[in-house]
């Protein structure tokens, strides 16, 4: 092969290095983090129907949840999970994120928003926790937090749809210190991030008596925007084509 024909060859793949790159970023680039005893298996859907929209969607499972219940530990604790997300985006190398948090999530995204927030463009919470300095699940959770510690067993929150011998995917044992382990923030810039709280709410039933109306108005004492969807907490299995429209919207 002559030098001449190597050079075109080489510019030809550069040229469309390049273009592939440009068409890339100019996609938005979700990263959607579960909840509690979930995985990435709970939001496939929920990808698929936003990929088909053409954002680029990342769905990391944190440490012992989902296909990663393997390495479940005593010793997983927030910041283990805020770690994956972090390196995930690192590893990935990406930029302009829109960060989406559900239900445990949102104590994760904020860790990472601290850690990372010149990658970040967006958080989105997604009926979730809005942890501030200093603060764990447990302690915002206040009086609740009785009945989550009474699913407590052997240093794991298990609740009573998690059951032996389930078959995946499945709901997985929650390491109880990623609820006791309080959260550390000292970026200040990441609160200058566009920020928006979505609340889910059932049919029927007034926002102000949801589980999350508390996280929602936080939110609200925060200066973000606050949407709400009618679905139950789990909006990726019961009103997923309203969630992926909503997420689309507010990713703008």
């Amino acid at each position: 092969m002559n030098r001449y024909l190597v050079s075109i060859l080489l510019v030809i793949s550069v040229n469309a290095t390049q273009l592939i790159s440009a068409q890339s970023s100019a996609k938005p680039v979700y990263v959607i983090v579960h909840g509690a005893w979930g995985g990435t298996w709970a939001f496939k859907k929920t990808d698929s129907l936003m990929t088909a929209t053409g954002a680029i969607v990342y769905r990391p499972s944190l440490t012992g949840q989902g296909e990663r219940v393997h390495l479940a530990s005593l010793e997983v604790g927030l910041n283990t999970h805020i770690n994956d997300v972090v390196n995930m985006i690192l590893y990935e190398d990406l930029h302009n994120v829109i960060l989406v948090g559900h239900s445990y999530g949102g104590m994760v995204i904020t860790g990472v928003a601290d850690r990372v927030q010149e990658r970040i463009s967006k958080l989105i919470y997604l009926d979730a926790f809005v942890p501030d300095h200093g603060e764990s699940v447990l302690t915002i959770q206040g009086a609740r937090a009785d009945g989550l510690m009474k699913m407590a067993s052997n240093g794991y929150l298990i609740p009573a749809w998690v059951k032996p011998g389930q078959a995946p995917p499945k709901d997985v044992p929650h390491p109880v210190k990623t609820f006791t382990d309080t959260i550390s923030l000292t970026n200040t810039k990441r609160l200058s991030l566009p920020t928006t709280y979505i609340l889910t709410v059932a049919k029927g039933v007034d926002a102000s008596a949801d589980d999350f109306a508390l996280q929602a108005e936080r939110a609200k004492k925060k200066g973000w925007p606050v949407v709400q969807l009618e679905a139950d907490h789990n909006p990726q299995w019961s009103a997923v084509e309203a969630l992926v429209e909503m997420l689309l919207k507010v990713g703008k």
